[in-house]
């Protein structure tokens, strides 16, 4: 790599991370997630302003492949992180209402988005017609598990019923939007023949039943490791070895993580999906130093400089330039399946289970954020080539819009007075819904 070259890559990554992190403030000034901020930010420094002045001159050519590269690790660092902090907890004692509601908040987004690719593929046509259909059907069925537990924390709903819910339903919702992400992705024939495809399966199973019991043991020596066996020499040597133990399980979660996304690379799905399954397997027990030490770091770096990357590699493919009468048309189509068919379906899903129409509202509000999520699946369709450049810009907005909403509708439909009513009455809740006997439940209607 030349000497001008670097220089460049380093101006450009002291920009993209100062450009997030300023405008990942204002956000948060305007009690916004700090992610609405980062994805706009991308955007600004895409071709849409200036007629990609900014653009040609921060990010040339020669530099553009490194920063996909980062951008590339950054996305897949997430991914293990999404799936290592995935609590299987949040569905014991609401797992069956848990699941009503997130079907019903699939299933309709989905129909709806899937009627509205079969408008929308006479202009942006596409090679697989049907893989396109699922993709917006799919893309409109997500919910960011991430952003949104970030913006209940925030709002103070972290504790509360209906957070603990809306955490339970989005987790399920993610676990089926990359099950069918995974699934456009092998029809679309994102790469690998299919009779690789076809190992997904047995390769699942091997990550269950074979590597997790290894991660474990190898979590397990961690625990024992470094113990002092004498004054300040054996406190000093314990430290020592315990660093070493913390570098080896860090190097080798590191490696198992690239393995895994290369394998779901090779069978014809996405990097992704392979560091999803990876966080999935990982122990969550007897790794405790791991993850008070070595995991907050990696996410700090994910956080800081990586996914600011992808924001900006992601912001490179948005061009609003030159959007007319038929491209808002088509936005204005999007936002109302969008926003609609996860408002309807979840709030129709939560009533059906007896929650209180207020609390179904909130629920429906909080389902609807997409966040990083969305901005994800839509750079995965991007690449596989379900979605051209100008869908894509359309569904980026998209997501913008119904991340933001949420913070602008909560104050509304959940203001703090009801938040505290609920936060005094949550040592008495019980799993929602109508079926629940003994203490009456906040969120019922009864």
């Amino acid at each position: 790599m030349e000497l001008s070259t670097t220089a460049m890559l380093l101006l450009d990554l002291v920009v993209i991370v100062a450009v997030a992190r300023l405008l990942g403030a204002l956000a948060r000034r305007l009690r916004q997630p700090a992610v609405i901020g980062e994805i706009l930010g991308g955007i600004l420094l895409g071709p849409t302003l200036f007629d990609g002045e900014i653009t040609s001159f921060l990010f040339p050519a020669d530099v553009r492949p490194s920063l996909t590269t980062l951008a590339n690790v950054g996305v897949c660092v997430f991914m293990f992180l999404v799936g290592l902090e995935f609590n299987r907890g949040l569905l014991r004692g609401q797992g069956r209402i848990a699941v009503s509601v997130s079907l019903s908040a699939v299933v309709l987004p989905f129909s709806l988005g899937a009627l509205l690719a079969l408008h929308l593929v006479a202009n942006h046509p596409t090679g697989d017609r049907l893989a396109f259909v699922l993709f917006l059907g799919t893309a409109m069925s997500v919910t960011a598990f991430p952003v949104l537990a970030r913006i209940l924390t925030d709002k103070g709903l972290i504790d509360t019923p209906i957070g603990g819910l809306a955490l339970a339903a989005a987790a399920v919702d993610d676990v089926l939007a990359w099950s069918m992400l995974a699934a456009v992705a092998a029809l679309a024939g994102a790469g690998g023949a299919p009779w690789q495809i076809l190992l997904v399966l047995p390769y699942a199973a091997a990550l269950v039943w074979v590597v997790r019991p290894l991660l474990a043991r190898l979590a397990g020596r961690e625990a024992t490791a470094g113990r002092p066996t004498g004054r300040v020499t054996g406190r000093m040597a314990g430290r020592v070895t315990v660093r070493l133990a913390d570098a080896g399980v860090l190097l080798a979660v590191g490696a198992g993580l690239w393995l895994s996304a290369q394998a779901t690379d090779w069978m014809g799905l996405h990097l992704i999906f392979g560091a999803f399954l990876f966080g999935i397997v990982m122990p969550r027990e007897g790794a405790s130093r791991l993850r008070r030490y070595a995991l907050p770091r990696v996410e700090q770096l994910c956080s800081i400089l990586l996914l600011p990357v992808f924001f900006m590699v992601a912001g490179l493919k948005v061009d609003l330039s030159s959007m007319n009468a038929t491209a808002f048309g088509e936005l204005g189509l999007i936002l109302l399946v969008a926003i609609g068919g996860k408002f309807v379906g979840a709030f129709l899903g939560a009533r059906l289970n007896g929650v209180r129409p207020r609390h179904s509202a909130v629920l429906a509000v909080l389902i609807n954020t997409r966040g990083l999520t969305e901005l994800i699946v839509l750079t995965v369709g991007l690449q596989i080539g379900v979605l051209d450049q100008p869908l894509y810009s359309l569904m980026v907005v998209m997501a913008l819009v119904t991340t933001a909403m949420a913070g602008v509708l909560l104050p509304f439909v959940y203001p703090d007075e009801r938040i505290r009513q609920d936060l005094a009455a949550r040592d008495q809740s019980a799993p929602l819904g109508r079926t629940v006997t003994g203490a009456r439940p906040p969120l019922s209607e009864k």
